[in-house]
């Protein structure tokens, strides 16, 4: 989707622009200040970073040369400021966009959860509603999210964006009481979601090279 894939930096000032797009269009597009504020909030993220200007600018920058973000300047103002393309350039829906909103600030997510927390951007009538998006996302020509394999003692499926690197939190499982047979096990299911992420990598490589 993105070639170089988006760092964390980048991923949280889109998933920032994203969700105050959705959630304050009052107050959208954003100033820089703004925009460093939201990607340092303590709530609604993890990982919480601490980013400072020079940093987020950064990101921007990579954003915009690969035409995920436009720098725009209000009327009457000299005060720059910036706003997320990925909807328009993707044609994703409301719905679809506060998903990759949602898991670009707080990185996989079961489809409760999503729910949950999607509200500030868009309220899904139901969980029904969730899942019958994410199959419609999975199922796309280029998907931006993956299913991942459930983690040891869990019932629900978590979904991961594939828009860029995620953060070793991502990978983590649930600490287990000591003891080789559940050590193995658990690194078992580690592998597992590196290869699996791996294999998702190669063939969206091999797709984009056919053309």
């Amino acid at each position: 989707m993105f070639d170089p894939p988006l760092t964390l930096p980048e991923q949280r000032v889109l998933g920032c622009l994203i969700e105050k797009g959705l959630a304050t269009p009052d107050y959208y597009p954003l100033t820089l200040n703004a925009l460093v504020n939201a990607c340092n909030q303590s709530t609604s993220r993890d990982p919480v970073m601490n980013l400072d200007e020079t940093a987020v600018m950064t990101a921007l920058y990579g954003l915009r040369d690969q035409q995920a973000v436009w720098f725009v300047g209000a009327a009457g103002s000299r005060v720059q400021k910036y706003q997320h393309r990925l909807a328009e350039s993707l044609g994703l829906s409301v719905q679809e966009t506060a998903i990759v909103g949602e898991l670009l600030l707080r990185g996989p997510q079961t489809p409760g959860e999503l729910r949950g927390r999607c509200t500030r951007m868009y309220a899904f009538q139901d969980l029904p509603e969730v899942e019958a998006v994410l199959a419609l996302m999975l199922e796309a020509e280029d998907p931006l999210l993956a299913k991942l394999p459930r983690q040891p003692g869990t019932k629900e499926t978590r979904y991961a964006h594939l828009l860029g690197e995620p953060p070793e939190a991502a990978a983590a499982v649930v600490p287990a009481p000591a003891g080789p047979s559940r050590t193995a096990l658990l690194e078992a299911e580690v592998a597992a979601l590196r290869g699996e992420l791996a294999q998702l990598r190669a063939e969206f490589e091999a797709f984009r090279g056919q053309f």
